[in-house]
């Protein structure tokens, strides 16, 4: 059974659809693009922002750079708490802690925006370590972020740690460190996305994800 548990945070332990969406449609506005496909703007939730406005819009390096600032702007404001709690994560979290698990978050988030949205919905204090992005927009690849939490657990005990997420991206950045995996389908990615990077286990709930992890 697994002793350390990785979390990702958007998709996984909370819903940020809503705050971020309004945040990037504030923020390509101001670019002067008026986005109405709702499928691009959920895109984005997983991967680290500059793949996203890269990829999806096209934008120049500086493009990137000003919208990100703007959209970041706005997002501190407002869009950060614009996000819930998927229902029975909170209790989730509360077994495993009480459980003994030593629990971390891994997220291409900004670690101080991570950490305002966990103590927000009064979820820190279940958290040993939050690591995130640096606002200069370095260490956002989930292979990086991993690898920060893996310097705190002896390498004797990877096979008794798993990273748990909803995107390819926190699979593909946990099989670069060899650990097993577990794909939430109730998330934003799709289920034919997660099974491409072969997790060693697919949940399709909060309530299966428990169960894999030896809380009923």
């Amino acid at each position: 059974m697994y002793k350390h548990i990785l979390f990702d945070l958007d998709g996984t332990l909370t819903d940020p659809a809503a705050g971020i969406i309004k945040s990037l449609r504030f923020a390509l506005a101001k670019m002067g693009v008026q986005e109405v496909d709702e499928d691009k703007y959920r895109q984005f939730i997983g991967p680290p922002l500059k793949d996203s406005f890269r990829t999806i819009f096209s934008f120049s390096e500086e493009q990137i750079d000003e919208v990100i600032r703007i959209y970041r702007e706005h997002h501190v404001v407002s869009g950060l708490y614009e996000n819930k709690v998927f229902p029975g994560v909170r209790e989730l979290l509360h077994d495993l802690h009480a459980a003994g698990k030593t629990l971390y978050v891994a997220t291409t988030k900004m670690t101080g925006f991570a950490e305002l949205i966990l103590s927000h919905f009064e979820l820190a204090n279940y958290f040993t370590n939050v690591i995130g992005g640096h606002p200069d927009g370095t260490r956002t690849a989930k292979v990086e972020i991993i690898a920060e939490i893996l310097q705190n657990i002896p390498q004797s005990e990877y096979k008794e740690t798993v990273m748990i997420g909803d995107r390819m991206f926190d699979l593909v950045g946990a099989n670069a460190h060899g650990l097993d995996t577990i794909a939430v389908t109730y998330g934003y990615g799709k289920e034919e996305e997660l099974r491409a990077q072969k997790p060693t286990h697919l949940a399709h709930s909060v309530a299966e994800l428990g169960v894999l992890l030896g809380i009923a």
